[in-house]
């Protein structure tokens, strides 16, 4: 039961952080224009993104424009389309896994491990997704935070940090933390079913029918030491299963009655 929260908890973090992964690609918003020193116009802002570059301006104007050659594009924006693309794709894929691995699904029932050696591959693809789409957001933050310090780059080349940073931030961390859980799920499933006990204590005997099995019963009836009244305190043991010690009495003896505990186990 714990397994299964586990997946649902995984998969549903990872979807969330595949929606978030892909907004931040699609969205322009990943470096806005610094409104600072001589470049304090407001009228006007500028968003770049991975695929366009638009223009906001105070009248309610909203233009965007696509780049024209990817081939012309510096190479830490190439790589960051793929890398992130990848990381969607990925994404998606350990989607479909993570619904066919999970324990609350009946794809694959009865197959045994092999269910959840697909959850947990799935956890798997939902960690390499999200680590892919950290690798642009970091590069890119860096590139932008070290721009902005640099004392020779003027105020109108230099931009600040955009919301589809931190949203990517946030997605890749959430889309890393449900594939953990994904693969954490499928240890604990394979442990509990490889070293699962039944619970319920010993199995004691019931009656005397268990005479084939090699195993003896042995029954013991102890005295209240409390009670002055009888002859003493007396230990009468039974043992069954063994071929000289049934002798000891006669057919027709009956054990005596006296008030105290009755214990039978294994020997």
């Amino acid at each position: 039961m714990a397994s299964a929260a586990l997946e649902l908890m995984g998969f549903f973090l990872g979807l969330l952080g595949m929606l978030g992964n892909l907004v931040t690609t699609v969205l322009p918003y990943w470096q806005i224009s610094a409104h600072i020193g001589s470049n304090i116009v407001t009228a006007v802002a500028t968003m770049r993104g991975l695929w366009m570059e638009c223009v906001y301006q105070s009248t309610g104007a909203f233009q965007c424009e696509t780049y024209n050659s990817m081939l012309a594009l510096p190479a830490d924006m190439q790589a960051s389309r793929a890398l992130m693309v990848i990381s969607v794709v990925l994404s998606i894929l350990a989607i479909a896994l993570a619904s066919l691995g999970m324990q609350c699904t009946v794809c694959l029932e009865g197959s045994g491990a092999i269910k959840s050696r697909v959850a947990g591959a799935s956890g798997g693809m939902f960690l390499a997704a999200g680590f892919l789409a950290l690798i642009p957001i970091a590069w890119t933050t860096h590139e932008v935070v070290q721009t902005f310090y640099h004392p020779t780059v003027p105020s109108s080349m230099k931009y600040e940090l955009g919301e589809c940073l931190y949203i990517g931030l946030a997605s890749s961390l959430i889309s890393m933390l449900g594939g953990g859980m994904l693969c954490v799920s499928c240890c604990e499933e394979q442990n509990g079913g490889r070293g699962r006990r039944p619970g319920g204590g010993y199995p004691y005997p019931v009656g005397g029918g268990m005479s084939g099995t090699g195993l003896r019963t042995m029954s013991q009836n102890y005295r209240n030491p409390t009670n002055t009244a009888s002859r003493g305190q007396t230990l009468i043991r039974t043992t069954s299963g063994s071929s000289g010690s049934t002798a000891q009495r006669g057919p027709g003896a009956k054990r005596p009655a006296a008030a105290g505990y009755d214990i039978t186990g294994y020997v």
